[in-house]
């Protein structure tokens, strides 16, 4: 029950925000359409009392009246559905944006690795489709409560035992909501085996991929996993159903028991006289309404079941509120005058007790450009990640210009960050779209874009794509013009430096989808960007790379093995005192030699 009644102040509040006379209209058209039903059945006893009479104008005059109350509820309900149809379609872009706005509710990203964040937020967005038949089910159903009222009055005027007849409908809507939790209940426990099979939907079926798995031959090994999840969660959610039909099947007998019980009744009282022909045809009119109203309720009771779970998920998604000390938070600095200072950090993702970080201390001047590497899984971009302010440290505080990072605010220290990750995004908008994120108050800045296009070295991309900074990009949803990796990466590059007065620069392996040459332009570019960073705003430039080559050029470089800082120092020094630093470079320039 409280979850009906979740869905349904959580449906009419979201109508009432989307449009409330569009709302009321079709709540007045769905009641007049609804309340035509019974008076049918009464119009009917009439005409028939009226026929056995002998009373021929009375009878024309009821079947007219008869005919006009189907016809009235016929059209009520027809543009009653089209009210609501659009409603729904406003309602399920409005919880788009909403599940938007919750997936992205903090700066940080520890909600997102969270196994039941990402469960819970998969259920709502596959939930989110069906939100118009969700709204078109709340009115439907207070329809219903208003045909169930008045066909209770109209059998409680024939006999006060016809009153259990509409008592009895509640055991089947009471089985129906039992068996509902138990769908919803296997729904949960497989979310995570539903996940896996789409992803590997998506990734047999995908062109990213589909070179590599026909040339190694994976594509019988995933279709073989994909069956076997399926297989899986389709016993699992098999055994809920057949559960649950079987109590809607019981709870339905209920009713039919009741049904046949009451239509004995009748007939008994009719043959005995105590009841005249046309309280026969009244009753039985009625009763072949509400087993279909019963029906129809248990239908519309699981529909809104499902919305009452979606909205519930919503409010799970929610981010909790600040506490007072998060409301109090100091911009970021203008310019970084001492630096960025890490100590003692160590930092785990949710769930796990692994240290990715363990124990990180580091200086890190202002102005300095920063050169971190180590083998893979060392923690290089986990360290990246926290510096952007993207997640706070386990453990130990990350210090900029000597104010703790999380006593600053987020969003003001994420606008002073410009970052170019590993799996940068590929943002299949317009050109302008896709470059204009990096500093939205310039997105219609033609000549900002440029210029950050230019510097990236992407001004070949303008120049290829039809409609230059408004013309599509990618091909997922519309006939735009497709880019290589290393067009893609510059583009990423672009936003980075579109962003006006950086305090953190940040390039994660900017070079892994960009030939020598290009790599080499790139590199180019990032030392006069450090140059300029450094004599602006002080800022502090970090480059993540396995390439050594570009590694050297940097201030200060930074050692990560297995999460804890090994070395430090300029590339002369780590050469000169040996160890992981030397032992890899070298070994990268017997390979390159």
């Amino acid at each position: 029950m409280t979850t009906l009644l979740t869905a349904v102040r959580h449906l009419l509040s979201l109508a009432w925000r989307c449009d409330p006379s569009r709302l009321v209209r079709a709540a007045c058209m769905m009641a007049v359409g609804a309340l035509a039903t019974p008076l049918i059945a009464l119009a009917l006893k009439g005409l028939t009392t009226a026929a056995l009479a002998h009373d021929t104008r009375t009878a024309v005059l009821l079947g007219l009246a008869a005919a006009a109350l189907l016809v009235l509820e016929l059209l009520m309900g027809h543009f009653a559905h089209l009210a609501y149809f659009e409603l729904g379609d406003l309602g399920e872009i409005e919880l788009q944006n909403r599940l938007i706005a919750l997936a992205h509710g903090t700066p940080r990203m520890e909600a997102l690795d969270t196994p039941q964040f990402a469960d819970t937020l998969a259920l709502v967005r596959e939930d989110l489709p069906r939100t118009r038949a969700s709204l078109e089910a709340t009115l439907q159903l207070a329809g219903l409560a208003l045909q169930l009222s008045l066909t209770a009055v109209l059998l409680g005027t024939l006999s006060p035992w016809l009153l259990l007849l509409p008592l009895l409908g509640a055991v089947p809507v009471l089985a129906g909501n039992r068996a509902q939790r138990i769908l919803d209940t296997a729904k949960e426990r497989t979310a995570p085996a539903i996940r896996l099979g789409r992803h590997l939907l998506d990734v047999s079926t995908s062109h990213s991929p589909a070179r590599e798995i026909r040339l190694s031959g994976a594509g019988p090994l995933l279709l073989d996993r994909h069956r076997r999840e399926w297989e899986r969660t389709t016993r699992c959610l098999r055994r809920a159903h057949a559960g649950a039909a079987a109590l809607r099947a019981t709870g339905q007998l209920c009713f039919a028991l009741g049904y046949g019980a009451a239509i004995w009744l009748v007939v008994h009282r009719a043959q005995q006289g105590g009841s005249p022909l046309g309280d026969v045809i009244l009753v039985i009119t009625l009763a072949a309404q509400l087993s279909l109203q019963v029906g129809t309720t248990i239908q519309l009771l699981t529909v809104l079941q499902d919305a009452g779970r979606t909205a519930l998920r919503l409010d799970a998604l929610r981010p909790a509120a600040g506490t007072g000390a998060e409301t109090h938070r100091s911009p970021a600095p203008a310019v970084l005058t001492r630096g960025i200072r890490l100590e003692h950090v160590s930092f785990s993702y949710p769930g796990s007790d692994r240290k990715i970080l363990d124990d990180v201390t580091l200086d890190i001047p202002a102005g300095t450009a920063i050169a971190v590497v180590g083998e893979n899984g060392a923690g290089k971009s986990t360290l990246v990640k926290l510096l952007c302010g993207l997640y706070r440290p386990t453990s130990g505080r990350i210090l900029v210009d000597g104010t703790d990072l999380t006593a600053t605010d987020p969003a003001d220290w994420q606008s002073r960050v410009a970052p170019l990750f590993q799996d940068f995004a590929r943002l299949e908008l317009r050109l302008r779209d896709n470059t204009g994120i990096g500093d939205l108050d310039r997105l219609d800045d033609d000549a900002a874009l440029l210029r950050a296009m230019e510097s990236a070295g992407a001004s070949a991309v303008a120049r290829h794509v039809p409609g230059g900074l408004d013309g599509l990009i990618g091909r997922g949803y519309g006939d735009g013009t497709d880019l290589s990796g290393g067009q893609w990466q510059k583009l990423g590059l672009a936003r980075a430096l579109l962003r006006r007065d950086p305090l953190l620069l940040v390039l994660d392996e900017p070079a892994s989808a960009l030939d020598a040459s290009a790599e080499q332009v790139l590199f180019e570019r990032f030392a006069r960007l450090v140059a300029e960073s450094r004599a602006g705003t002080g800022a502090v430039s970090l480059l993540v790379s396995h390439r050594f080559s570009t590694v050297r050029m940097a201030d200060l470089i930074v050692v990560l093995e297995h999460g804890r800082l090994a070395q430090a120092g300029s590339h002369g020094e780590l050469l000169s005192t040996g160890g992981l630093y030397a032992e890899l470079y070298r070994l990268q320039a017997r390979v390159y030699a």
